[in-house]
């Protein structure tokens, strides 16, 4: 942190406050301030360069310099810089950008709507499935079901939606009724000795229990993401969807899948729905939509969402919801030279290639002291911090290893995001071998550096 009164870092902690950051703290260590980047690469403002392990927040899919995203919006934005879709209003980027989006759905979808990020999605897809309720005579069917270490946003019915501790402590929790069911994390919640298909088999019926319990006639949804993001790169056992899948259809549940992190080539396929045989009635993308050039979120829904809102709106003369910037014709543009591109170089193909490169360099770490689990799919993975490899547990302070990792990891040239005591790694899908290499040497690094700095008593058996 400098001293300088007028330096960028003095006047941040003057005058910024930021998300996801201990204010408090912030008031002493000050920012990290990123100036350019290149590729896979940041720089800061002291011209030190990182390997953006995280690829922004999972969303950069193309890289910190794409000069065709910055060409689509220049132009647009000489057209028409911006027109609204409210009230049978329309224009050329937000058509071809809704059929783009419905042509490529993994299963057949009826109509795409527009917001400004996953969290705004999420909202709309709860305010849509209560109006879907409500139109078909059914005002009770309101409760969502979802899993314990779930991200679905921040906003104040997502976070609900959500459930991970720091977004619920201090926060009202305005949404009644979400059941909360175990995260699918077979390392940590499986029972001694329990395969993959067991566990899936034991959280289809915990799901089926907790439906009959509250009765099925009060549930409307279930939202989940094909891999938990936030929550610790939380992959599915075998079978789990397949399960789940099962018990909402003999229910008549819905189903949202959230694809803000998976969507658009990030699990190795195109969709997280894709990767794991997910036939969703409802899709939340963000995220790698537009690379996060600028904020664009979309969800896509099917007729059996989209039939009874349509018969609703017309009985009350508008579908009362939408944003000044749904479906902006800037954000359109660049979303759609996005996908061009995502599919033009093969990136889902090398996300699926770089992929397993990363997690057999992280596999082969697996003896490392601190290493407890590597887990992941496509160009997404996570590593579990521990110093007790045998009863899986870390330092005292729950989340100290992971932070005290992340911070050696950023030392060395790495940027990554501790979440508890997981680290995880969702490059760009741009990343080559050279660069997973170079990520995989800076990952050793701090974690060698973190292992040093253990107390004696808190070091490894």
């Amino acid at each position: 942190m400098t001293d300088k009164p007028n330096s960028p870092e003095a006047r941040d902690i003057a005058y910024h406050l930021h998300p996801y950051t201990n204010a408090k703290k912030h008031l002493e260590a000050g920012p990290l301030i990123i100036d350019r980047g290149e590729g896979v690469h940041v720089y800061d403002n002291n011209g030190k360069q990182y390997i953006e392990g995280m690829a922004g927040l999972w969303s950069v899919a193309l890289g910190f310099n794409e000069k065709r995203l910055v060409k689509a919006a220049t132009e647009q934005m000489e057209k028409l810089p911006y027109y609204h879709t409210f009230t049978h209003k329309s224009h050329g980027p937000v058509i071809e950008l809704s059929e783009k989006l419905i042509g490529m759905a993994p299963v057949p979808m009826s109509k795409a709507f527009f917001t400004n990020s996953g969290s705004e999605a999420i909202d709309t897809a709860l305010k849509l499935i209560w109006y879907r309720s409500n139109a078909l005579g059914k005002p009770e069917k309101k409760k969502i079901i979802v899993r314990n270490r779930a991200y679905h946003g921040v906003t104040i019915a997502g976070a609900c939606l959500t459930s991970l501790p720091a977004n619920h402590k201090s926060f009202d929790l305005i949404v009644p009724n979400v059941l909360r069911m175990t995260a699918p994390h077979h390392w940590r919640e499986a029972m001694p000795g329990e395969s993959e298909e067991d566990f899936a088999t034991r959280l289809a019926k915990e799901l089926e229990d907790t439906i009959l319990a509250e009765g099925p006639e009060t549930i409307a949804a279930f939202f989940g993401e094909p891999v938990q993001g936030a929550g610790g790169v939380v992959v599915p056992p075998a079978t789990y969807w397949e399960k789940v899948q099962a018990v909402l259809n003999k229910y008549d549940i819905l189903l949202v899948a959230d694809e803000v992190i998976c969507g658009f080539g990030r699990t190795g396929t195109m969709f997280g729905s894709t990767t794991y045989d997910i036939k969703p009635d409802i899709m939340v993308m963000s995220k790698q939509l537009s690379s996060s050039y600028l904020p664009a979120s979309a969800l896509m829904i099917n007729d059996r969402v989209f039939e009874p809102i349509m018969e609703e709106s017309g009985r009350i003369g508008t579908l009362g919801h939408g944003y000044t910037a749904s479906g902006h014709p800037v954000v359109a543009a660049v979303a759609l030279e996005n996908l061009k591109i995502i599919e033009e170089r093969d990136l889902v193909g090398n996300a699926a290639r770089m992929g397993e490169r990363l997690r057999n360099g992280l596999a082969a770490l697996a003896d490392h002291p601190l290493v407890g689990e590597v887990r992941g799919v496509g160009l997404i993975a996570a590593v579990e911090l521990v110093t007790d490899k045998a009863n899986k547990t870390a330092l005292e302070t729950p989340g100290a290893l992971g932070a005290l990792v992340n911070a050696h990891l950023q030392e060395a040239g790495l940027i990554s995001r501790a979440m508890a005591d997981a680290v995880a790694f969702c490059p760009p899908l741009i990343i080559s071998e050279s660069e997973v290499d170079d990520l995989l040497a800076r990952f050793k690094t701090g974690l060698d550096k973190a292992l040093a700095e253990l107390p004696r008593e808190a070091m490894p058996a």
